[in-house]
C-alpha cells in the first residue's frame, strides 16, 4: 500500500452518521474513503459476537424502518441507496415503574386504558387533548423531509418543492425548535403522564422535556400514535443496519478501511486537504474532510491555529451527556417465562428526577424476536444506563485495578436488580457476562469523556451546522444539526452529502425515496 492515498472526500468515523453521509456521497458518483479506528464499522450503533450470543452495543428502540416511504431519514437513506433492511415488527414493551408492573403500547388506544386504570378519567382526557395538541406539529415536523436539506443556496429548490406544506404550518414550524416543555406545560398537569413524557424525552435526546425540542417530541408522536403502527427491530440487530449501509457504499464503489485511526487532519493554505494516520500513512482528499467524531474529539485533530480560538473555546465548552453503564448477558432460557417482551424500562423513583444516575434502566432481549442472535434455547440481553452514568466517578480510574473492578460491581448492580423483576434466577443463568462502563465507552467507541452526545437545550438553539471555520472541514453525527439518535445522525450525514451532489441530483434522489 502506498504511503499516500488520493480520494475525493474523507470522511473520519463509520457510526451511522459518517456510513450514512459516506453512502450517499457514493452514490453521487464521488470517490469516497472511510477512515474507521477500529476492526469493525458501525460506531456506537455496532454489533458484537461472543461464544454464539450477537449482542448490540448500543440503540436497541427502532421505528419507521418498515415504512415505505418513511418520515424516518434512516430509512430514506437506505431507500436511497437501494438497501433493504428485513424488520421483525412489534408494538408492546414491559414498564417497571413506582406506579407497579405492566405492558404498554405504541398507538394511542391502549396508552390511553393504561391511564384509566393507573389515573382515571381526568389523565385520559389530557393525554387525549395533548395528541390533538400535537397534530399540527406533528404534520410541520414531517411536512419537510430532512432529505430536502442542504447547506448552499440549492436547497432554494430541493426545499422549496415542499412550500406548500411549509406554508400551511408556517405558525406551528415557527415553535418546533422551543422546549416541549413549553407545549407539555400547557396543557398536561397529571404528574404520572408528566413523568412518563419526560422519560420519553429523556430516551430521545438525553434531556427531560424542557431541553428537548419540540420537533423531536413532534416526530415521535407522528411515529409512535398513528393508528396501526409498530416498531421495528432489524433482524440480526444493529450490525445488520450497519451492514446494510456499507453495502450500499461499498456497491457505489466507496472505500472503508479499518484500523485507520485519524491522528490529525491535514490543513494547508487554511484548507483541509486530508488525514494523517496513527501510522504516519496520509491519505488526501481533493474535495472534503468530513468528521463523523463528537465535537471534542474532531477538535483533537484540528492544528491548533487551523481555526479561531474563539470557535475552539466555544465548541470545547459544549455541554456533554452522561455515559452508560452496560450488561451484555447470554443466558440459558430453558423453562424461563414465555411472555418475556423485547423491552423493559424500569425508573426506581419519578420524585428524584428522570436525569438522577442509575434511576432510569432499559432492559433488551432482542432474541425474543430474533431468534438467531442466540444459540438454541438461549437468550441475549442488554441492559443500559442510557446516558445518566457520571464519568467524573470513573475519571483517571486504571481499567486494571482493583478499585476498577470493584466499582464495576458496584455500579451494575442498580441493572442485575432491575433484570431480576423480569427475570428472577437471571444470575444462575449466565453463560457470558460482560460489564461496561463509561471507560469502556471511552476507549472502545473513541468518545470523550464515554458520552452520550451534546446536551444542548432547545432553549439555547439548535445544534451547529455541519460548516466549520475551516474550509474543506464538514461535520456530520450527534455533534452536529439535528443532534442525538439514529434518525438525526443519519439525517446530518444526509445533509452533508446532499451538500456535494448537484441539485439535479438531489432532486432525481428525492423523487426516487418516494418524499
Amino acid at each position: 500500500m502506498n504511503a499516500e492515498q488520493n480520494t475525493d472526500i474523507i470522511v473520519i468515523g463509520s457510526g451511522i452518521g459518517g456510513l450514512s453521509c459516506a453512502a450517499m456521497l457514493a452514490k453521487y458518483g464521488f470517490n469516497v474513503t472511510v477512515c474507521e479506528s477500529h476492526t469493525i464499522a458501525g460506531g456506537a450503533a455496532h454489533g458484537f459476537e461472543r461464544n454464539g450470543y450477537k449482542f448490540d452495543s448500543g440503540p436497541s428502540l427502532y421505528s419507521g424502518l418498515s415504512d415505505s416511504p418513511s418520515s424516518n431519514p434512516l430509512q430514506q437513506v437506505l431507500a436511497a441507496i437501494g438497501e433493504e433492511l428485513p424488520c421483525v415488527n412489534y408494538d408492546t414493551w414491559g414498564c417497571c415503574l413506582p406506579e407497579g408492573d405492566f405492558d404498554t403500547s405504541v398507538g394511542a388506544e391502549q396508552f390511553c386504558e393504561v391511564l384509566q386504570r393507573l389515573r382515571g378519567d381526568n389523565a385520559v382526557q389530557e393525554w387525549r387533548e395533548l395528541q390533538q395538541v400535537m397534530i399540527p406539529y406533528s404534520q410541520a415536523a414531517t411536512g419537510l423531509p430532512m432529505s430536502a436539506l442542504r447547506l448552499d443556496l440549492g436547497a432554494v429548490r430541493t426545499v422549496g418543492r415542499y412550500a406548500p406544506s411549509m406554508l400551511r404550518h408556517a405558525t406551528n414550524a415557527r415553535k418546533l425548535t422551543g422546549p416541549f416543555s413549553q407545549i407539555m406545560d400547557e396543557v398536561v398537569g397529571d404528574r404520572f403522564i408528566r413523568n412518563w413524557l419526560n422519560m420519553l424525552c429523556f430516551l430521545l435526546s438525553g434531556l427531560p422535556a424542557d431541553g428537548t425540542n419540540t420537533a423531536e417530541v413532534a416526530f415521535m408522536f407522528a411515529d409512535w400514535y398513528k393508528p396501526g403502527v409498530k416498531l421495528d427491530y432489524p433482524i440480526g440487530g444493529s450490525a445488520a443496519l450497519v451492514d446494510a449501509l456499507v453495502r450500499g457504499l461499498q456497491k457505489y464503489n466507496g472505500n472503508l478501511i479499518f484500523n485507520a485511526h485519524v491522528e490529525e487532519i491535514i490543513v494547508e493554505n487554511k484548507k483541509a486537504v486530508g488525514v494523517r494516520l496513527w501510522n504516519g500513512k496520509t491519505i488526501r482528499a481533493s474535495k472534503a474532510v468530513i468528521s463523523n467524531a463528537s465535537v471534542w474529539d474532531t477538535l483533537k485533530l484540528i492544528p491548533p491555529n487551523a481555526v479561531p480560538q474563539k470557535y475552539r473555546q466555544q465548541r470545547q465548552a459544549t455541554p456533554e451527556c452522561d455515559s452508560f453503564m452496560h450488561l451484555h448477558l447470554g443466558i440459558d432460557a430453558q423453562g424461563i417465562r414465555r411472555d418475556l417482551a423485547c423491552h423493559y424500562i424500569f425508573v426506581k423513583d419519578w420524585k428524584v428526577g428522570i436525569t438522577t444516575p442509575q434511576n432510569l434502566i432499559v432492559i433488551s432481549i432482542p432474541s425474543v424476536l430474533d431468534s438467531t442472535l442466540a444459540p438454541p434455547g438461549k437468550h441475549v440481553i442488554h441492559v443500559y444506563t442510557p446516558g445518566n452514568e457520571p464519568y467524573r466517578l470513573w475519571k483517571g480510574m486504571s481499567r486494571h485495578s482493583q478499585e476498577y473492578k470493584q466499582q464495576k460491581e458496584m455500579r451494575s448492580q442498580v441493572m442485575w436488580e432491575a433484570l431480576e423483576k423480569i427475570i428472577p434466577d437471571i444470575r444462575k443463568r449466565c453463560e457470558v457476562t460482560l460489564v461496561g462502563t463509561p471507560l469502556t465507552h471511552e476507549r472502545f467507541l473513541r468518545r470523550h469523556n464515554g458520552s452520550y452526545g451534546a446536551a444542548i437545550r432547545a432553549s439555547e438553539g439548535l445544534f451547529p451546522s455541519a460548516k466549520t471555520p475551516l474550509a474543506g472541514l464538514f461535520c456530520c453525527g450527534d455533534s452536529t444539526f439535528p443532534g442525538i439518535g439514529l434518525p438525526a445522525v443519519a439525517a446530518s450525514g444526509m445533509i452533508v452529502a446532499n451538500t456535494f451532489a448537484s441539485v439535479e441530483q438531489h432532486l432525481q434522489m428525492l423523487q426516487e425515496i418516494g418524499v
